[in-house]
């Protein structure tokens, strides 16, 4: 045996094994890398946690605040320079809100309504992150497929372009027929420029989604188990589960302890406070310097209670209460437009579903007949009762039939994601995916009591 041919066929195997160990990506692995990877989707996790620090921060007015004092002065009379005055202090003061017209505890209360809020707001966006990764995963399925048949149809123009150019040779063909096929293959050659651009368009989407690139991907089916029994129980589900209803709730929420919290600036408020000093200057005289006489150091201590009554505010707190009702307004409207927002959504994605269904058996039944059509007109072409023309028309529409049939097999798999997202339900527990999930509670629990510290709980 040759060492050559021995050789080549190392080679071959190799590449051939190394194909087969590569493995297929599924939908669920892409899915569950842009969970974890996918940079907006991580932005708005922090969003969250900023959020959170909003309670720790209303928190504080429940709580004292303490300040430390120090001073030191030195003092020469321009009278007399040799008379020179030292004086020292030092202070401890502590303040106590005791009442502020209830303002502190709506605050909290409003910025545990808004984290919350922010919450499903991040809910939200993990089901668009996921349904975006899902789009990207079908469209490089459904672009790689239509790069296939292009080349598939242009290797069918090569074969009758030489086709025609022998029969032309022998004298059974025409220019005319030579000319067709040359610019039927003239179309297929742009055919899969287009393909192979759009291809790299897609994968450029999917990187930037899923966070790494597309290797060989395995095709997806529809989650048709997944889905509600019907239109009218999708549309029950969404209004209880979709996380933009639920986020515009809390938002309510949030406005209405506002409200309470603009009112609270027209109630008495009461403080207490507390604090001791110490401070000591030399005594003055001809020739003194600092430290040269005796020190006359006092300690003072204080303790009071102050009591504040609003009486006129120039009218910027009634303002603001006007201000802060008129929000609640309007956060109950955008209560029912996201409910209305949602419900179109939902009809979308459920008339989506049933149309992409329709659509695949009927593209299947034009490729089983484009394909008969095709080969009967083949065999008429071959005893002259056809053209080469209508052999070209008939390629061209088994082409464009297969690639309706994976654009709408493309469609069906998106709708069944679209209707989960639309219902609120598309969640990496839902469909399995084998992630860490992220816990938005555990930085809520460990700030929002937290009285002292710069440090975030990641350690930063």
């Amino acid at each position: 045996m040759p060492k050559q041919f021995v050789l080549g066929l190392l080679v071959s195997s190799a590449v051939l094994l190394s194909v087969v160990a590569a493995p297929a990506e599924n939908i669920n692995d892409a899915l569950s890398k842009a969970y974890q990877k996918n940079s907006e989707l991580n932005s708005i996790r922090a969003d969250v946690r900023v959020a959170d620090e909003n309670i720790a921060k209303a928190k504080s007015g429940f709580r004292p605040t303490i300040t430390g004092s120090a001073g030191l002065s030195y003092t020469t009379k321009r009278s007399n320079f040799s008379n020179r005055l030292t004086t020292e202090s030092f202070g401890l003061q502590i303040n106590q809100t005791l009442f502020d017209g209830f303002q502190t505890k709506n605050n909290v209360a409003a910025a545990e309504a808004r984290s919350a809020a922010s919450v499903e707001q991040l809910r939200s966006s993990v089901e668009q992150t996921l349904f975006s990764a899902a789009q990207a995963y079908m469209n490089v399925l459904h672009d790689r497929r239509a790069a296939v048949l292009t080349r598939q149809n242009l290797a069918f123009a090569n074969e009758w372009v030489r086709s025609a150019k022998a029969r032309m040779d022998v004298g059974e063909g025409t220019g005319t027929d030579v000319a067709q096929t040359e610019a039927f293959r003239a179309n297929a050659v742009a055919a899969v420029s287009l393909a192979d651009s759009q291809v790299k368009t897609s994968e450029a989407i999917y990187r930037r989604i899923v966070g790494d690139n597309a290797g060989k991907l395995e095709p997806a089916q529809p989650l048709s188990r997944l889905l509600p029994r019907n239109l009218s129980s999708a549309f029950m589900i969404a209004n209880n589960e979709h996380p933009a209803i639920l986020a515009s709730a809390h938002l309510v929420n949030a406005a209405g302890h506002t409200v309470k919290s603009s009112e609270g600036a027209l109630l008495p408020q009461e403080t207490a406070e507390a604090g001791i000093s110490e401070g000591g200057n030399p005594t003055s005289g001809s020739g003194g310097s600092v430290g040269s006489g005796p020190y006359g150091f006092g300690t003072s201590a204080k303790v009071g209670l102050n009591v504040r009554v609003p009486i006129y505010q120039a009218g910027k707190a009634a303002a603001q209460v006007r201000q802060s009702k008129e929000s609640l307004s309007q956060s109950r409207i955008e209560v029912d437009v996201s409910r209305n927002e949602v419900r179109k959504a939902v009809a979308d994605a459920w008339s989506a579903y049933e149309s992409s269904r329709s659509n695949v058996r009927a593209n299947k039944d034009n490729v089983s007949y484009t394909e008969l059509a095709l080969n009967g007109i083949v065999d008429e072409r071959s005893v002259g009762q056809r053209t080469t023309l209508n052999v070209l028309e008939a390629q061209q529409d088994v082409i464009n039939a297969k690639l309706n049939l994976i654009a709408s097999e493309r469609d069906l798999v998106l709708s069944t994601y679209a209707i989960l997202q639309a219902t609120g339900l598309l969640s990496p527990d839902r469909l399995g995916l084998d992630v860490a999930k992220y816990k938005p509670e555990e930085h809520y629990n460990a700030v929002k009591d937290k009285w002292i510290g710069i440090r975030t709980p990641d350690g930063r």
